[in-house]
């Protein structure tokens, strides 16, 4: 399994917010049971969700923590043909309130209207410990992949001043990405999250992440390649590896 299959796999995780989460049914047993959940990924690159207590799925979740999460190109009229991925996984709910801080910040930012259900009701942040994915890139192309998570280097402080600084200062550049990228102009664009390897805007109830033409690993390098963007006439190619 090549470095780039698993890069195509984990940005097909990036770009979609949203996936079919199967559990174990603790009610009707040796029967999977499927639901859709929103996501984004925490400071290790895992999907981090959040769920309600009386809620089917968590009930099998206490019960068997395997499951599965399927993700796919949202819009795809052929869904064949194009790329998707299965992330099987042992779920673990957070429960250090350090940690469930820093998974709310970041959470509310990519789900705004999840804070107002999240503190009138019962709901609880988990994440997806990976175990093995399955990636299936298009005909032909289908892959078992072990290493798919990536770290971010710049979760908690840092990412927050990014994106803050971004949203507050530079609205006309976050503008200019959505230009460059064709994406919906229904809604102003908010910047919600930064990575090594693109950012997260927030369209509406709509999240896409776009990718920077390199990785970037220093808060500098960040700082360049989105002055690049806000000045480029076209989204540049990324480097392969």
């Amino acid at each position: 399994m090549s470095v780039e299959v698993a890069k195509h796999a984990r940005e097909l995780l990036l770009k979609e917010y949203r996936g079919a989460l199967a559990t174990l049914s603790k009610a009707m047993p040796g029967f999977p049971f499927g639901s859709m959940v929103p996501y984004c990924l925490d400071e290790q690159g895992r999907p981090l969700i959040l769920i309600s207590r009386i809620a089917q799925h968590t009930h099998n979740l206490r019960k068997d923590p395997k499951c599965s999460l399927m993700v796919g190109e949202r819009g795809a009229e052929d869904v064949q043909a194009v790329g998707r991925l299965t992330y099987l996984a042992e779920a673990e709910q957070i429960t250090d309130p350090a940690a469930i801080e820093a998974a709310a910040e970041r959470y509310y930012r990519y789900f705004p209207e999840s804070q107002s259900y999240h503190t009138a009701h019962d709901f609880d942040f988990w994440v997806l410990n990976p175990v093995r994915h399955r990636y299936i890139g298009g005909f032909g192309a289908i892959h078992w992949v072990d290493q798919l998570n990536l770290a971010n280097p710049f979760a908690g402080a840092v990412e927050v001043r990014m994106v803050e600084h971004m949203n507050d200062d530079h609205a006309n550049a976050i503008a200019h990405y959505v230009e460059l990228a064709g994406l919906p102009k229904t809604e102003p664009a908010e910047m919600v999250g930064l990575d090594s390897e693109g950012m997260h805007l927030r369209i509406g109830q709509s999240v896409y992440w776009l990718a920077f033409p390199e990785a970037c690993n220093t808060s500098t390098q960040v700082r360049e390649a989105l002055v690049l963007l806000a000045r480029a006439s076209e989204w540049p190619k990324k480097e392969t590896a």
